[in-house]
C-alpha cells in the first residue's frame, strides 16, 4: 500500500485528547482529606464514584455499574442525557469511558499499531501491552514448536517489539504466554477498566475488572486518549447458591449457562455474578466464567472481590494490590455514609434487568458442541446423545489448557487423575496436549512435578501460547481433512474448521478433567463417574474425584528471565521495522468519506446463511500471518460462508459478468476493480465470536458500504461502524428471503441520518436483478452521534486523524 505522511494525519484534536488523557493520570485533585492514601488508579476512580453517587443520589448500583461508571469521561453528561434525569440509563445512555490500559494479542496488535502509528503521537495516552501469543503453531512441542514460529514470524515479532519500544508499550516475547493469562497474572486489579483487543479479554472479570473486547480502532480511540464510546448495557444478573460436586467445575458452570442463554442472550448485557456460591470459587475459576462469556455475546462478565482474590495477588507477588483494594474498600472511613465506600460489590437492593438463579449443587459436567458453544449436553446424556447424533464415538484427541483453563488448579486437578491412572498402569488412549496458559504457570508446574506427570503419561506440552485454540494446530494422528472426527478441549470456542482447519472435526468444549479421563477411555461415550477402564492386568479402574490446589504452596515461578516482559520508556529514535518490500506488513491508506448523498447502485455480493463468524467472514489458521497486510489477508473475505441461493461453501456468482462463477472473495476484488460497491445479506448474529476488526476491515476494503441482516454480535457491529461500514437490521427479519444476491439496492434517509447524528430512519430501494421489480424495505441501526461522524469521515481513524 502506498506510504502515507503520518504526521500530517494528526490532527489537533487527537492531540488535545492525547494531552488531556496524560493530564488526567497525573492529576492529583483529591476529594478527600482523611484515610489512608490511595494509589492514583484508585484515586481517580474513587473520585469518580463520588461523581456518581452526587448525580445518581441513592440509586442502588450493581459492581458493573459501579466500575463502569466511575470511568466515565463526564458523569453528568453520559449519565443524563436522554435517560430520565438517571433513571433509565441501561440500554439506552451512550457512555464515554476512559479506560486505566489497554491489552492487545500479536495478531490483531499488528493493525492496531497500523492505525496508532498514522496519528502521528510520541506515546500512548493510557499504559498498554503486546503479547505475542496467536501465531505459534501447536504441533510437535513446546521447544521446536517455538523455535519453528520465531523463526517463521520474526518479521511481524520484530514490528511490534520496535513499535514498543518507540511508544512505550509493554512487550511480551513469543512463549511468554497467552495474554488473557498474563494481563490476569500481572494487570487485572479490582475496580479497573482496561480494553482487550480479544473478544476473550473479559476473562480478567474473575479479578472484579471490566475488561471488554474491542477492535483495532477503538483500541487506537484508548490509547490516543479520547474518550471511548458504550452503549450502556443491561446488567444480567447471575445469583449462585450451593456448592459445585466433585466432578464439576466452573467451567461447567459457564457451559451449562451458554446453554440456557445461546449464543445471543448475552448480548447488550454484561453478566454479574453474585451470591453465596461466588465464595466458592478460586480467582481463576471465576476467570475461566468470565473467559466464556464470550460465547453468549455478553459485553463483558464480573465475579465481586472475595478473599480467593486476595490469595491470588499474594500469589502471583502483587501483595500491595491486594493492600490497596482492602484500603480502597474502607476509605473514607468510620461515619461516613454506606455509600460513600466503594465496595467490590453490589449495592443491597441493586436490580437486575434480568436474574437467573443457579444451585452449584445440582450442576453436573457438561459437553457443549459441535460447531457451537451454546449446544449443552450434560454429561449423564452424552452418550446417548452421542449414538443418537451419530457423531464419532472414537476420540482422536484431547487437548486442555488455553486461556480458559491452564491455571495451576484446573492442571494440579488433571495431575491427580493422571497419577492414579498411571497407578494402574493406563495410559491415554487418544493423543493428549497439554497448553499452560504462561510461562509463569509452566514454570511453576514445572518446579513443583506436575509437567513430568504429564509427559511421563505421554502427554505433549505445547508452547506457551493459543495453539490450537486459535487454528494453529498441525494433525499429527493421521486425520485428513474432511475425515469426521471427534476431539475434546477445555478451550472456549468451537466453531466448523476453527482448530485444525478440518471443518469435520467436531469440537466438543469440557472442563480439563472431563478431557483427561476421557482421554484415557479413548472414546466419546465414556462417562468417569460411571463407567470403569481395564487395567493392563485386568482389574477393573474407576478414576476418583479428581483433587487439587488452588494455589502453590510458595508463590509461582516467575520462569525463564529470556521471557519476561520488556518495559521501557518512549524512544522515539527507535525505526519501526516495516519492510517496504513485506509480505505480512503494510501501512494503511485512508478510506474514502461517505458521499454526499445517499448511496445508490449497490449490488448484493452474496446471500449468506447459517452461522456467519469472524471466523466466517476472516478465517484465523494459516491466514494468521497476513494480519499486518490488508490486501493480503482480505483474499480470505467471506470464504467459508454458505451461499443461502445455492447451499455452496465459498460460491458466487457475478452478475454484472453473466453468472460467471467464482468464489466470494474473487467476486468482491473483480467489484473493487471495477468500482462497483457492494453489501451483503446475512441472518443472526452476523459477526459473532472473535474481536477480529480484520472481518470489518476487509469487507471495507474490498468496497462494501452496508451490512445487513436479522442480528448483529456487539464486537463487530461496532467494528463496522469504525471502519465506515453501516451495519443495518430487517425491521421484519422476513424481509430477508425477499432479497437475493446481485439485486441492486440503494439506500432512502441513511445521509440525512449519518447528518442528523444517527437519528432518523432509513429504507432500502431494491431493484430485484433481471425482473427489474422494485420494493422499500424499512431497516433499523444503532448508529450514535459519534459513530455517525465516523462512517462521514469514511472511518473512525480519519476522523480522529483530521482533528474531527
Amino acid at each position: 500500500m502506498r506510504s502515507i505522511d503520518v504526521a500530517s494525519r494528526s490532527g489537533v484534536a487527537l492531540r488535545r485528547a492525547y494531552q488531556a488523557q496524560l493530564l488526567r493520570r497525573t492529576a492529583s485533585t483529591r476529594s478527600y482529606t482523611t484515610g489512608p492514601l490511595l494509589p492514583p488508579a484508585y484515586e481517580r476512580l474513587y473520585n469518580k464514584y463520588s461523581e456518581v453517587r452526587r448525580v445518581l443520589g441513592k440509586q442502588r448500583l450493581t459492581l458493573a455499574e459501579k466500575i463502569l461508571y466511575s470511568h466515565l469521561n463526564n458523569v453528568e453528561e453520559s449519565l443524563l442525557s436522554n435517560t430520565n434525569n438517571g433513571r433509565s440509563i441501561r440500554g439506552v445512555a451512550n457512555l464515554k469511558l476512559l479506560p486505566d490500559r489497554v491489552n492487545m494479542q500479536d495478531a490483531s496488535a499488528q493493525m492496531a499499531l497500523l492505525q496508532f502509528m498514522s496519528c502521528g503521537l510520541p506515546r500512548t495516552a493510557i499504559p498498554a501491552s503486546i503479547h505475542c501469543d496467536h501465531l505459534i503453531i501447536g504441533e510437535r512441542g513446546a521447544d521446536a514448536d517455538l523455535e519453528k514460529g520465531i523463526q517463521t514470524n520474526r518479521e511481524v515479532f520484530d514490528f511490534l517489539e520496535s513499535a514498543a519500544r518507540k511508544y512505550g508499550i509493554d512487550f511480551w516475547p513469543p512463549g511468554a504466554g497467552i495474554i488473557h493469562q498474563t494481563v490476569l497474572e500481572n494487570y487485572a486489579l479490582p475496580g479497573l477498566m482496561m480494553l482487550g483487543t480479544d473478544s476473550h479479554s473479559p476473562n480478567a472479570g474473575g479479578m472484579s475488572t471490566i475488561t471488554i473486547g474491542v477492535g483495532g480502532a477503538d483500541a487506537v480511540e484508548a490509547l490516543v486518549g479520547a474518550p471511548w464510546e458504550l452503549k450502556a448495557p443491561k446488567i444480567l444478573g447471575v445469583k449462585l447458591t450451593g456448592r459445585l460436586g466433585d466432578w464439576v467445575t466452573p467451567k461447567d458452570l459457564i457451559l451449562h449457562l451458554a446453554g440456557r442463554l445461546t449464543v445471543r442472550g448475552g448480548t447488550g448485557y454484561i453478566i454479574e455474578y453474585f451470591g453465596p456460591g461466588v465464595d466458592t470459587f478460586s480467582l481463576t475459576g471465576m476467570a475461566t466464567v468470565c473467559n466464556m462469556g464470550a460465547e453468549v455475546g455478553a459485553t463483558t462478565s464480573i465475579f465481586p472481590y472475595t478473599d480467593a482474590s486476595a490469595r491470588y495477588l499474594k500469589a502471583t507477588r502483587r501483595e500491595q494490590a491486594a493492600i490497596n483494594a482492602s484500603a480502597l474498600q474502607q476509605f473514607p472511613g468510620a461515619g461516613a455514609s454506606d455509600d460513600a465506600f466503594f465496595r467490590f460489590r453490589a449495592d443491597d437492593g441493586a436490580e437486575y434487568d434480568e436474574l437467573i438463579e443457579i444451585d452449584l449443587s445440582k450442576l453436573e459436567p457438561h459437553l457443549n458442541g459441535p460447531f457451537t458453544p451454546d449446544l449443552a449436553t450434560p454429561l449423564s446424556q452424552f452418550k446417548k446423545t452421542v449414538q443418537e447424533q451419530g457423531w464419532p464415538e472414537k476420540l482422536s484427541a484431547g487437548l486442555i489448557g488455553s486461556c480458559t483453563n491452564s491455571s495451576y488448579e484446573d492442571m494440579t486437578r488433571v495431575e491427580s487423575l493422571i497419577r492414579e491412572a498411571d497407578k494402574a498402569g493406563l495410559k491415554p488412549k487418544s493423543t493428549f496436549y497439554i497448553t499452560p496458559g504462561s510461562e509463569q504457570i509452566r514454570a511453576t508446574l514445572e518446579r513443583d512435578g506436575t509437567l513430568d506427570t504429564f509427559t511421563n503419561a505421554g502427554g505433549i506440552v505445547l508452547a506457551n501460547q493459543c495453539g490450537p485454540c486459535i487454528g494453529s494446530f498441525v494433525r499429527s494422528d493421521g486425520v485428513k481433512k474432511g475425515t469426521p472426527n471427534a476431539i475434546l478441549t477445555s478451550y472456549n470456542r468451537n466453531f466448523r474448521g476453527r482448530n485444525d482447519g478440518n471443518p469435520e472435526t467436531m469440537n466438543f468444549l469440557a472442563s480439563p478433567e472431563l478431557v483427561t479421563a476421557m482421554s484415557y477411555a479413548g472414546t466419546t461415550t465414556f462417562n468417569p463417574l460411571t463407567d470403569t477402564l481395564t487395567t493392563p492386568s485386568g482389574e477393573e479402574f474407576r478414576f476418583p474425584a479428581p483433587r487439587g490446589r488452588e494455589g502453590p504452596e510458595t508463590p509461582f515461578d516467575e520462569g525463564r528471565k529470556s521471557l519476561a516482559v520488556l518495559s521501557q520508556e518512549p524512544d522515539a529514535s527507535v525505526q519501526v521495522a516495516i519492510s517496504p518490500t513485506s509480505e505480512r506488513l503494510a501501512l494503511l491508506e485512508p478510506f474514502d468519506p461517505f458521499p454526499e448523498s445517499d448511496l445508490s447502485g449497490l449490488r448484493v455480493l452474496v446471500k449468506v446463511t447459517g452461522k456467519c463468524t469472524t471466523d466466517t467472514i476472516s478465517a484465523a489458521g494459516p491466514w494468521l500471518k497476513y494480519k499486518g497486510h490488508l490486501p493480503n489477508i482480505s483474499a480470505n473475505t467471506l470464504n467459508t460462508a454458505v451461499n443461502a441461493e445455492t447451499g455452496e461453501v465459498n460460491v458466487a456468482y457475478d452478475a454484472l459478468d453473466n453468472e460467471a462463477q467464482v468464489t466470494i472473495p474473487e467476486l468482491a476484488e473483480r467489484w473493487k476493480k471495477r468500482g462497483q460497491p457492494w453489501l451483503v445479506v446475512a441472518e443472526h448474529n452476523y459477526g459473532e465470536g472473535s474481536a477480529r476488526e480484520h472481518a470489518a476491515l476487509q469487507p471495507r476494503y474490498l468496497g462494501a458500504r452496508l451490512i445487513v441482516c436479522k442480528s448483529f454480535a456487539r464486537i463487530h457491529e461496532t467494528n463496522l461502524k469504525k471502519q465506515g461500514v453501516v451495519p443495518l437490521t430487517f425491521a421484519d427479519p422476513a424481509d430477508y428471503d425477499r432479497i437475493g444476491a446481485g439485486d441492486e439496492v440503494a439506500t432512502i434517509g441513511l445521509y440525512d441520518m449519518l447528518r442528523a447524528g444517527g437519528k432518523g430512519d432509513v429504507r432500502l430501494r431494491v431493484t430485484k436483478k433481471g425482473t427489474g421489480e422494485q420494493f422499500e424495505v424499512p431497516v433499523k441501526h444503532t448508529v450514535s452521534e459519534d459513530q455517525a461522524k465516523f462512517i462521514l469521515a469514511g472511518s473512525a481513524l480519519n476522523l480522529l486523524a483530521r482533528g474531527g
